[in-house]
């Protein structure tokens, strides 16, 4: 609940002092009468009004809330927003090649790479994404999907060993492109990420790079891996993973990969470590930005009569108690007991008939 004024509110401190007087004015007593004795009194049933006696003052001080609550215009608010979003279609190839298993990253190239992508992908709210893999082969792992749940999942699924073994540079990337090519967004991007030298593959890296060129898809390339020497993971002559670790030179085919970008309209980025790979998506995340425009619109509805109404009915119900069942806002009168001599005489005092 909304207030247009909420300084009346303070008011509302008042009920303290009010009470703290009520109750003082109740233990001082009010007016006296003598009589002889209270038995009687004290005998005497206890009616409804007796109960009822402060009954008056609550009413009273329930209305003087409920009357400062409207004063503050209580308001129920509406608000009704229209987002209209400009995205963009993303798609990302990613090598899932032998090599990518080196461990020059932690834990190694190919589980540090699904990490990056994973909180990219995360920060583009609105945009549609898609998964290509590729090795000696290329295949879609996921469709353009806003669907980031799904998305997250299939790029966990990926992982090396899932094609034929090879480095497609080409077919990945034309794979990509292929995915884009039905896209009406107004901006279609492409983010190839690779650590090798393009060696399989029916298609050549820069002829796909011109037919990209030709749809107007730009594409970022990275090329993942360390200066010099790296670590892989020693296999025996059938291919299986022996547990231990080999140096090899780190190749990476700059060269395609930085014509390809500047084809395009695209960068190429060199990645050495993990953070340096996460750098680069950061970037990239701040070069491609999506378009949201939002609209809200905010409607105020007026509450403040059905509090006011409450308290004139409080305050009503409180005259109508108070005349109906005699009960005024002073306190009844204190009954005083004192001796027979004492009150003049004017009362006289009856004493029962002792049965035998």
């Amino acid at each position: 609940m909304h207030f247009a004024s909420p300084y009346y509110l303070w008011l509302l401190t008042a009920l303290v002092p009010m009470a703290g007087y009520y109750v003082w004015r109740t233990l001082q007593g009010g007016a006296a009468i003598q009589i002889s004795s209270v038995d009687g009194v004290v005998r005497a049933p206890k009616t409804i009004r007796y109960y009822l006696r402060h009954l008056p003052f609550v009413l009273r001080a329930a209305a003087f809330a409920l009357l400062v609550v409207a004063l503050a215009r209580p308001q129920d608010v509406e608000r009704l927003s229209h987002t209209n979003t400009e995205g963009i279609d993303i798609m990302l190839a990613i090598d899932v090649s032998g090599s990518m298993l080196a461990r020059d990253f932690r834990p190694d190239r190919i589980t540090a790479a699904k990490e990056v992508a994973g909180s990219f992908i995360a920060d583009r709210y609105g945009d549609r994404i898609g998964l290509v893999a590729f090795a000696g082969e290329a295949f879609t792992q996921s469709p353009l999907t806003t669907d980031q749940g799904t998305l997250q999942t299939l790029l966990s699924r990926i992982r090396s060993g899932l094609i034929e073994d090879g480095t497609a540079i080409g077919n990945g990337l034309a794979t990509a492109i292929n995915r884009l090519r039905e896209s009406e967004a107004k901006s279609k991007v492409i983010i190839l990420l690779t650590d090798g030298v393009n060696n399989r593959g029916e298609i050549a890296p820069l002829t796909a790079a011109e037919i990209a060129k030709a749809q107007g898809i730009r594409v970022y390339t990275i090329g993942v891996g360390t200066e010099g020497m790296a670590p892989y993971p020693a296999v025996d002559i059938y291919g299986t993973p022996t547990g231990g670790t080999v140096m090899a030179k780190v190749e990476i085919d700059e060269k395609t990969l930085r014509s390809i970008a500047e084809m395009t309209g695209g960068e190429y980025f060199r990645a050495t470590d993990k953070a340096k790979l996460k750098a680069i998506y950061d970037q990239i995340n701040q070069l491609e930005k999506s378009k949201v425009e939002v609209t809200e619109h905010v409607t105020y509805h007026e509450q403040y009569l059905l509090w006011a109404l409450a308290g004139l009915l409080l305050l009503f119900a409180e005259f109508l108690f108070a005349n109906l069942t005699g009960t005024t806002p002073q306190t009844p009168a204190k009954p005083s007991l004192c001796r027979k001599e004492d009150c003049g005489g004017n009362v006289a005092v009856r004493q029962a008939p002792q049965v035998p």
